[in-house]
């Protein structure tokens, strides 16, 4: 079934995700796709396209590009719900845990004849109607990815912009950085949900990525300070380190 793997890695009892169910049948709508922001053990983007009432998934580690020459790697991953589409928070615990921010969402189309094989081939070209990536795109296969003494899965693809009137040298996950839901940032989702522990899977406490969870808990424990006078800013913030890293 589509999503076995989506729900045999999480614990919905734990876990804020939606659980989900795929939709079949035709509808009159475009298919909708979104690019979801995770900062969990590595900072990395999620490209989601709703295909065949499921949203097949790439995690896109350095994010999407619109400068045509750079050649962005996109593993695939489990499909995933389409409920997940819209879904922004704190995942405490367990595969994935870590901030979700709604990064970009809207419409898309294939730009091929018949979408099934052009998966199948590795080579799927379409188009994107969102708030902040628009315009031609492709994701295209790639062979030898896989680390040595290993069997190539074929989860290895680029993700690369077509040049068009969308296309250009702007680093578009710096320029809009936000969330497209909230319109908030990772420390803003945080103070509004603040888990109760991270056990396992929890996001790094070393490297870049440590460091940004840190800056992201400390920015986060003032904001919640500041919704909330008592208690003082210094309490919030043990609090805030306690949950995240307990």
């Amino acid at each position: 079934m589509p999503l076995d793997e989506y729900r045999r890695k999480r614990d919905f009892t734990k876990s804020p995700e939606p659980e989900g169910a795929a939709r079949h049948g035709r509808h009159s709508r475009a298919p909708y796709f979104c690019v979801q922001k995770h900062l969990a053990s590595h900072l990395h983007y999620d490209l989601r396209l709703e295909i065949d009432g499921v949203l097949v998934s790439w995690a896109v580690p350095k994010g999407p590009s619109l400068d045509p020459s750079v050649k962005r790697l996109a593993m695939q991953t489990e499909d995933h719900p389409l409920d997940y589409g819209s879904f922004e928070g704190v995942i405490p615990e367990g595969y994935g845990a870590g901030i979700v921010m709604l990064w970009d969402r809207g419409t898309w189309a294939p730009r091929v004849d018949d979408l099934p094989a052009a998966l199948a081939k590795g080579d799927l070209k379409f188009t994107l109607d969102g708030y902040k990536l628009k315009g031609s795109w492709a994701l295209v296969r790639t062979r030898g990815g896989a680390r040595p003494g290993e069997r190539d899965d074929g989860r290895s693809w680029l993700l690369i912009k077509h040049r068009d009137d969308w296309s250009g040298a702007l680093d578009i996950t710096t320029f809009a950085p936000l969330s497209v839901k909230s319109e908030g940032n990772f420390e803003n989702i945080l103070a509004a949900d603040v888990p109760a522990v991270w056990v396992t899977n929890r996001p790094a406490k070393s490297g870049a990525t440590g460091a940004l969870l840190a800056e992201v808990i400390e920015r986060a424990a003032s904001l919640k300070a500041a919704a909330e006078p008592d208690p003082s800013p210094s309490v919030a913030r043990k609090r805030t380190r306690r949950a995240l890293h307990k």
